[in-house]
């Protein structure tokens, strides 16, 4: 995925002029290299970018409490000591390969600029890598090959989050869901059956969601990062921080939560203004709120859960 991204970067400033060229060509943008207003490529204008805006892009780092393929990467650690060195590597890239995916997207327009394509507007948009790998193919055997790096950092970066959300759902399905019935050694063959089914349900669904080739990748995953986080998140955010919190408000809670981001979005974003807010944010609200009235309306955890909880809070 490294080596993909500076070779687009690389070659999509030498096609575009320059880095001279790129920044001219971002500057002479209204409102495109500012913080409160944006640049609107179909009509060429500048355009406010709303408070709200802000706000929901802010709610987007709500996600990643509830994210499974990231909380089992957590899990799976060998040694608690390796968790910062671990915190600051994935800093580093991720602030790293965000950066140069941002810049992708300024030189892209460069690109355009020079004429090299068409403005790549909507859900085509997010091919610019591909278009730019495309364009890369043409000029060589050396080129075409590392074209083809490029692609499979496209899918190896899809692959490193589809395989983790797969063996999340499968496990999910035969440990949690059918762990009861499926706890004995002797039921080892159907709990592989039940992650195999669980699996191909899966596959199928997402084949019937992607079937449209002019859907957003972008609004697709938004939602999903909306569904996993305001489920997930503020469970794991209460169970970790708050003594109290029981498995009945955990339930409460991933069930508000999970509902709440469809109402949200299918319902209350419609009325517009303020209500057209991340569906993520009122969606997290939601499902702490009912975690802590039902968890206070219920029967406290038992001694065995509190004492677990104040020897990790001890250490």
């Amino acid at each position: 995925m490294s080596i993909a991204l500076v070779i687009v970067f690389v070659f999509g400033i030498s096609t575009a002029g320059g880095i001279e060229a790129v920044a001219d060509h971002a500057r002479s943008l209204p409102g495109y290299l500012t913080m409160f207003t944006t640049y609107d490529p179909t009509t060429g204008t500048e355009q406010a970018y709303p408070l709200l805006n802000i706000i929901s892009m802010l709610a987007w780092g709500l996600g990643y409490f509830g994210m499974p393929h990231i909380l089992l990467r957590f899990m799976a650690i060998e040694d608690e000591e390796k968790l910062t060195l671990s915190r600051r590597v994935a800093t580093t890239w991720v602030v790293i390969s965000l950066a140069v995916a941002v810049l992708i997207g300024v030189v892209g327009l460069g690109m355009t600029a020079a004429g090299e394509f068409d403005l790549l507007e909507g859900s085509a948009s997010e091919t610019i890598i591909v278009q730019i790998a495309d364009l890369l193919s043409k000029h060589g055997v050396i080129a075409a090959i590392l074209a083809g790096l490029i692609l499979a950092g496209i899918l190896a970066s899809t692959m490193s989050t589809a395989d983790s959300q797969l063996l999340a759902a499968s496990s999910a399905v035969s440990s949690d869901l059918l762990g009861s019935i499926l706890k004995d050694k002797e039921t080892k063959k159907e709990s592989m059956v039940a992650d195999k089914i669980t699996l191909l349900l899966i596959a199928v669904v997402a084949m019937f969601i992607a079937r449209d080739p002019n859907s957003s990748v972008f609004t697709i995953v938004s939602f999903a990062w909306a569904g996993f986080g305001a489920v997930f998140g503020p469970v794991v955010l209460l169970a970790l921080f708050w003594r109290r919190s029981n498995w009945q408000g955990a339930l409460a809670g991933m069930i508000c939560g999970g509902s709440m981001v469809f109402i949200w979005k299918y319902g209350i974003s419609k009325l517009g203004g303020a209500w057209g807010i991340y569906e993520l944010l009122p969606a997290f609200i939601v499902a702490i709120a009912a975690n802590i009235i039902v968890s206070l309306l219920t029967k406290a955890p038992s001694k065995e859960i509190t004492d677990e909880f104040d020897k990790v809070n001890q250490k």
